[in-house]
């Protein structure tokens, strides 16, 4: 085990880098999931992910992790792969904007997993951040619960409120694998894991469509955003608490809002900016309201 020095600040900044990367992602996917399908989509970026992440990891000849380890690589992949299945399908029904605030639950969810889980103490600023952030989410799905959406809005919702709940758990799982694994490790059996988890399905669900040639490149960006993301989420989850780190998810309605209006010709309103507003400031409240750390952990060699 080494000790790596925690960085609240610090990681909170990365964090919010990894969001941001993976916003632009969801966009993406959902163009993808609309011209493709969920399920062709899934299954290709898993194997050009795992193809990129193994290519990172393998020439480095890393020891194999312990079984203990590897059953956090292998629970959160699981998890990884039904949110994500989830999540994408439902954003090809739900506006983006949309979608990502019903998301908002996850971190609310979280900060009380991190205490039951991993013991962490939830500050009164982080809870106060976390309330004003909500606040913000509630005002966006007043604005935007208009009948004219459509009758798949409704399953769209159901399936993205899902994909929220194992978000929670994937943002505790984060913490927990953050500190026995190192990122190139975490991002390789994710990918492994989750490309395997899919070829299972193959028998079920039969082949998938085969991409036509002008796709792959965008494959290829999803998944090496999917991988960047990762690492960064890896990097910042090792050096700050799941429940201080989790509010910056918040800050992934601010890329959906322009993403979506610029990319889908999505429209924002004035609940959209009165809630984007809540959402920056409880991130603030929260990042300003860190309580004291260790100066160093321990965490996997």
């Amino acid at each position: 085990m080494n000790r790596v020095a925690q960085h609240p600040v610090k990681a909170f900044a990365v964090a919010l880098a990894a969001v941001g990367i993976l916003s632009v992602m969801d966009a993406l996917m959902k163009a993808l999931v609309i011209a493709l399908g969920i399920y062709a989509i899934s299954l290709w970026r898993s194997v050009v992910s795992l193809a990129m992440a193994s290519a990172l990891y393998l020439p480095r000849r890393l020891p194999w992790p312990s079984r203990s380890t590897l059953k956090i690589h292998v629970a959160r992949a699981a998890v990884v792969m039904i949110m994500a299945f989830l999540f994408f399908w439902g954003i090809g029904r739900v506006p983006l904007a949309q979608a990502i605030a019903l998301t908002f639950i996850a971190p609310l969810i979280a900060l009380v997993l991190a205490a039951l889980v991993l013991g962490e103490t939830i500050g009164p600023r982080s809870i106060a951040g976390s309330i004003a952030a909500f606040a913000g989410v509630v005002v966006i799905v007043l604005g935007q619960a208009r009948p004219e959406l459509g009758p798949g809005v409704l399953l769209g919702t159901v399936a993205i409120i899902a994909s929220a709940l194992c978000y929670a758990v994937n943002i505790v799982l984060m913490r927990h694998q953050a500190l026995a694994a190192k990122p190139l490790e975490i991002t390789f059996f994710q990918s492994l894991v989750v490309t395997l988890l899919w070829f299972a399905v193959i028998p079920f669900a039969g082949l998938p469509v085969w991409p036509a040639t002008v796709w792959w490149g965008w494959i290829a960006l999803a998944s090496a955003m999917s991988i960047a993301g990762g690492l960064l989420f890896a990097y910042a989850y090792a050096r700050a608490e799941a429940s201080y780190l989790a509010v910056t998810e918040y800050s992934a309605f601010l890329w959906a809002s322009v993403l979506g209006w610029t990319v889908f010709q999505e429209r924002l309103g004035p609940y959209t900016v009165a809630g984007a507003v809540l959402i920056v400031g409880g991130c603030i409240v929260a990042s300003r309201g860190k309580r004291a750390v260790p100066p160093e952990i321990e965490v996997a060699a």
